[in-house]
């Protein structure tokens, strides 16, 4: 028996041996995936060490304005929401190395004393069950963190795109906030001047309420974007994970120029059902699920099974070694309930898998639409609108210096003009997020509402004063 004894201590020394924690915790794989989606490489702060190196890094990137790559680096290194989910990797390989090995016995002891007569009782019992069932437990346990790998990669890459979707967007507000300045000043000049023609006899009172109505609606338009503007910067502050002497940090005055051409993606839909995040991340959660339902089968008639050494003395008599057995009876579960729940999982985890592979087909086709929309729009403006508007206004200022028009003319010309400076700004900024979602949609995940066409036609429509 002592025999017995030492071989299933070596055993479980043996066991426990095989199962063990890995060096990077898995986070290699999670910074590959996202390596290749965003361009930028994640940082796991997983001790002080760490974190000064990336404060390192961040102080570094704040000496100069932010580009879109370097508010994506930002992110993926400062943002505490996406470290606090690089933690789930450290769980879930816990549950794997936990899975691999077996489950600390039980002693029982037991002394009885009476008449005499002192009865002792001694046992050891094991988990056989969990020995028998630990390869698929352990396969089991794999599958899911690797699961949990795909899920993490995936909110990386979501925060990457919602920090370059915010930095693209407060670039923008900051450019409005200077060309309503403009027009609000020169609605300014405007309302003085038909003030002080009213005063000289020269200018009637309804025209005068008309520039006065127009200098107070630029006045709220520009209230309404210095506003804006903060709530963008506001927006970029919270992704990139900034407080303190952070909050200085600089963008560019204007937005990236267009491309020379636009992209034309290949194979766009096999692209996003091969290499998107979370498409792979429902697979991984089918395989796991049937993973789930083997393992339910192989243990489904026999529910718990301990075994384990056992021991008994008395006074006056010689000690009783034998083993002892534990088994529950399936009188009233066989194990066809749960077999039963996993089968509706498992069918049920297949058809999730459907509903994510053809949301990402549809989304990769809207995304491409808005993508080509927003580009030729953008385009639109800077090549035709843009200059045909420039060219108006110098047309306008030799018309006024031969004193063919009015000064009033003149500065409604301006206002226009820097009205179609700010739609071509917002038909810009509407493609930069276009391409940012169309990225996100081929090998990422789900860009969420893609809405900037519907933003361009609302910031497009006339206002009360448009006709002025």
């Amino acid at each position: 028996m002592n025999g017995g004894r030492i071989a299933a201590a070596a055993l479980v020394l043996l066991l426990a041996g095989c199962a063990t924690f890995s060096e990077d915790g898995g986070f290699n794989r999670v910074s590959e995936l996202t390596r290749e989606r965003t361009g930028q490489t994640p940082k796991w702060q997983r001790s002080p060490d760490d974190a000064q190196v990336a404060q390192v890094r961040v102080g570094e990137l704040l000496k100069t304005p932010l580009t879109p790559d370097s508010a994506v680096e930002f992110a993926l290194l400062n943002n505490p929401g996406l470290q606090a989910g690089f933690q789930e990797l450290g769980i879930a390989e816990a549950d794997v190395v936990r899975a691999g090995r077996l489950r600390n016995p039980t002693f029982s002891f037991r002394n009885l004393a009476g008449g005499g007569v002192r009865e002792i009782e001694r046992a050891i019992i094991f988990d056989v069950l969990s020995l028998l069932a630990m390869p698929l437990g352990q396969e089991l346990e794999q599958a899911r963190f690797a699961q949990t790998q795909l899920q993490i990669a995936n909110e990386a890459v979501g925060v990457a795109a919602e920090a370059r979707r915010a930095y693209f967007t407060a670039v923008a507000s900051g450019e409005m906030v200077k060309y309503y300045q403009q027009v609000k000043e020169a609605a300014d000049a405007s309302a003085e001047l038909a003030r002080k023609m009213v005063q000289a006899g020269n200018f009637s009172k309804l025209a005068q309420m008309r520039e006065q109505a127009f200098y107070a609606d630029a006045t709220a338009q520009l209230a309404r974007a210095q506003h804006q503007s903060v709530a963008d910067r506001e927006r970029l502050v919270r992704v990139l994970g900034l407080s303190g002497s952070q909050l200085a940090f600089r963008l560019p005055e204007r937005l990236p120029d267009l491309p020379k051409i636009p992209f034309e993606p290949q194979d766009a839909e096999r692209t996003a059902i091969e290499r998107r995040l979370d498409v792979l991340y429902a697979m991984r959660t089918t395989d796991a699920v049937a993973k789930s339902l083997q393992l339910t089968r192989a243990t489904g008639f026999i529910n718990v099974l301990h075994a384990g050494y056992a021991n008994k003395s008395q006074t006056g008599d010689s000690r009783e070694n034998g083993y002892e057995i534990e088994l529950e009876l399936p009188i009233f579960d066989f194990g066809t309930t749960r077999v039963a729940r996993a089968e509706a999982t498992y069918l049920q985890a297949v058809q999730r898998t459907a509903e994510v592979a053809l949301k990402a087909r549809s989304e990769v086709r809207e995304a491409y639409s808005s993508y080509r929309t927003t580009f030729d729009l953008a385009r639109h403006y800077r090549d035709e609108i843009v200059p045909l508007r420039k060219r108006i206004s110098e047309e306008n200022v030799l018309r006024y210096n031969g004193m063919l028009i009015g000064v009033f003319e003149l500065l409604a010309d301006a206002r226009e003009q820097v009205q179609s400076v700010t739609a071509s700004v917002e038909a810009q900024r509407d493609f930069w997020l276009a391409d940012t979602n169309l990225q996100t949609a081929l090998t990422g995940t789900s860009p969420g509402p893609m809405s900037a066409l519907a933003r361009t036609a609302t910031a497009n429509a006339p206002s009360g004063s448009a006709g002025h």
